[in-house]
């Protein structure tokens, strides 16, 4: 072999080499991606859509189903907007009216959702059976690479996985709960992990009285979860049953390749052990640089000599949800104050009352202006996402929750020393007065959240980064079946060791069982041979006699 030769096979194998492992370093680009997101909630909407931002930004094609425009989004999202009917709409306002003048708690949340927001749950099915979603998969030209579910009460949506022939990864708005844990084999922790009913602060362990609630809250959600699984059967059953090459609703259920879960333990708590697939991605939505404000916000804002407050109850309750007579309460302290306000109102044409250190508002850039330094309090209904900014910005709360996860959410907040929790259905003046007086004058509030913030800051990739690394993950790894927990595929007897302690219980009793055969034989021989000769011996005796 000459020398020129053997440089060209020294030379090719070494590029042969380095595209191999450039191969198995490079990102994933332009990958399609599809976003199913029915839950009619803003709220949830800016969640989901702040992940697939980060992804589209990343340089994926995006598409996303949702039923409402989002205010999130990205100039290269195509977006298929399937919306709720005048009279849908008319129905689930009537149902947050009445929520909201219920006294919360999570036995009222769970009764509402099975009742009257029961279409809620109900309605995603219709956005599934719409012309505009199905010809996604009817059009055989249509490929996706990964498809992500807006989790909310809807697991017959594991399909999608199957009806697409791609990797699926769920988005829950939350921290890790019992069905997310289910779908990637999380550990299910009842004396560690507090449930939706117990506020535990960060770091703390519960206490007996924490963990029996606990363990009576974790019981009432399987129970709802049993009676939602018999509605996810038949949905699933309903949308897909016909086609010939959908797995089985069981199958489906264990194709879950990630959870992107809006929390992160390490400041907020609860610290517990979570599986690869779990990503916590808290805090998705809020931007490392704020979008300059509109005009006259950021005015109103600077000139806030006396600093300003925020008030806004969420896009899920409308101000006309709200009773009268709290609203006037709430307007009469507000107006008083030297501190301007903002506060997010819906029908501009009709507002609670004029003030000149009041700014009307029917929606809001929440995130932007809470990074506004003359914000000095945030006044909210307690969401997962609105408190997430707020202590992400170092802005005291003043708490007025309504439903679902916001009292616990609330109480959370009043044990970490972050604000002050008041009733919302039993709002008076003067306890409303006095809450913000002394969430703006003492400074133990602003210094509690000061710290958390630097907590929930420090980590060693930002959200929008974790979603893209794990989402390429995926996409590399065509679902990432080597990182899915065994739990997945274990029943409950199996997860449980059920078996095992029944197994070991059998050989306790056989092994007793024999040891009582074979002492009791031992005795006889050993004890119980000699007394019965002289009984026998006795009774002879006396015969004679």
């Amino acid at each position: 072999m000459s020398q020129q030769t053997g440089s060209l096979i020294s030379c090719t194998f070494v590029c042969l080499l380095l595209a191999f492992f450039a191969g198995q370093s490079l990102p994933v680009e332009g990958a399609n991606i599809l976003g199913v997101f029915t839950s009619h909630s803003p709220s949830h909407l800016i969640i989901h859509m702040s992940a697939m931002k980060a992804l589209a930004e990343a340089g994926h094609n995006v598409t996303v189903v949702c039923t409402s425009v989002p205010k999130v989004t990205h100039k290269s999202i195509k977006q298929i907007v399937i919306p709720l009917t005048e009279e849908e709409e008319k129905q689930l306002n009537a149902g947050m009216t009445g929520m909201a003048k219920e006294k919360p708690s999570i036995i009222n949340t769970f009764k509402n959702l099975l009742g009257s927001l029961s279409m809620y749950i109900d309605k995603q099915v219709d956005v599934l059976e719409d012309k505009r979603f199905t010809d996604l998969y009817k059009n055989k030209d249509n490929k996706f690479d990964a498809v992500v579910f807006g989790f909310f009460f809807n697991y017959y949506q594991v399909g999608l996985g199957s009806l697409f022939n791609c990797p699926l990864i769920l988005s829950w708005t939350s921290a890790p709960m019992s069905i997310v844990d289910e779908s990637v084999g999380n550990p299910e922790l009842i004396a560690l992990v507090p449930s939706m009913n117990v506020a535990v602060k960060p770091g703390q362990a519960m206490n007996f009285k924490q963990r029996l609630a606990n363990y009576f809250g974790t019981t009432l959600f399987r129970f709802i979860g049993f009676y939602l699984e018999t509605k996810n059967v038949v949905f699933y059953d309903r949308l897909w049953g016909k086609i010939p090459d959908m797995i089985s609703y069981d199958e489906a259920k264990k194709n879950v390749s990630l959870a992107l879960c809006n929390s992160h333990a390490i400041s907020e708590g609860p610290v517990r052990p979570n599986v690869p697939a779990v990503i916590e991605i808290g805090g998705i939505q809020i931007k490392e640089k704020p979008d300059p404000l509109p005009q006259d916000m950021q005015e109103f804002l600077d000139n806030a000599k006396n600093g300003a407050i925020l008030l806004s109850l969420g896009s899920n309750l409308k101000s006309e949800n709200v009773k009268p007579e709290s609203v006037e309460k709430i307007f009469e302290t507000l107006s008083k104050l030297k501190q301007r306000v903002i506060w997010k109102w819906d029908d501009l044409k009709h507002t609670p009352g004029k003030s000149a250190n009041i700014l009307y508002k029917s929606w809001l850039p929440q995130d932007d202006i809470l990074a506004h330094p003359n914000i000095k309090l945030f006044i909210t209904h307690a969401g997962k996402g609105g408190v997430a900014e707020s202590l992400y910005h170092a802005k005291p709360m003043l708490a007025l929750p309504v439903f679902a996860d916001q009292p616990n959410n609330a109480d959370k907040l009043v044990q970490s020393g972050y604000g002050i929790r008041v009733d919302l259905l039993t709002l008076e003046a003067d306890e409303f007065k006095a809450s913000i007086k002394e969430l703006l004058q003492n400074p133990i509030y602003t210094k509690n959240v000061q710290a958390f913030s630097k907590l929930y800051r420090d980590r060693p990739m930002s959200a929008r980064e974790s979603v893209v690394y794990w989402v390429n993950y995926v996409l590399r790894h065509h679902g990432a079946a080597h990182m899915q927990s065994p739990l997945v595929h274990m029943n409950f007897i199996a997860a449980s060791n059920l078996d095992v302690y029944a197994f070991l219980a059998f050989v306790l009793f056989i092994a007793s069982l024999i040891s009582f055969v074979v002492l009791r034989f031992c005795y006889r021989k050993c004890c119980g041979g000699k007394g019965k000769p002289q009984k026998s011996s006795q009774k002879s005796k006396v015969k004679k006699h």
